[in-house]
């Protein structure tokens, strides 16, 4: 089962003239900014009136852009910070089994640790954490424990979890 930034992500991969209106009750900014970077030309609240629906649809039709106004105050919001918000579809490619890994990685906990906290072997282990490296695209255990901690995908200060 996919969530609508991974259907989004899809249905512009496989159709990049499509337009996507994401209609939603998630107005996290962690959703918001993920259905833009997965290709959605608009994005409304399902809180959203009946006819201002019918608009926003034939505005995506147009070219257009419609943005429910709660969410538009939190792009503005966010460009004038002049910092894009981490991209939370970083650990979208990874199994459960490997977010772990990685969060135990990006403790500092050597492939023994985790072998030993997981209770796996150290050879599985390792195949983890090709694994990951692979799918984050990064070359080393560093890389990749960089990219965790920057997408909150591990608590740099709670060795013991």
């Amino acid at each position: 089962m996919m969530n609508g930034v991974q259907a989004t992500r899809l249905i512009r991969e496989r159709h990049p003239e499509a337009r996507v209106l994401v209609l939603t009750t998630y107005d996290d900014d962690e959703w918001v900014f993920d259905a833009i970077r997965s290709g959605a030309a608009g994005y409304l609240l399902k809180d959203t009136p009946r006819q201002r629906l019918i608009e926003a649809i034939k505005d995506v039709v147009a070219g257009n852009t419609p943005v429910d106004s709660a969410v538009a105050g939190k792009l503005f919001t966010q460009v004038t910070r002049g910092a894009a918000p981490p991209d939370t579809s970083i650990a979208e490619e990874l199994s459960e089994r490997e977010r772990e890994v990685l969060g135990l990685l990006a403790r500092g906990m050597t492939n023994a640790e985790i072998a030993g906290h997981l209770y796996l072997s150290e050879g599985t282990v390792r195949n983890y954490v090709s694994a990951i490296l692979e799918k984050l695209g990064v070359a080393d255990r560093t890389q990749a424990a960089v990219l965790a901690l920057r997408y909150g995908l591990a608590d740099p200060t709670n060795r013991e979890t």
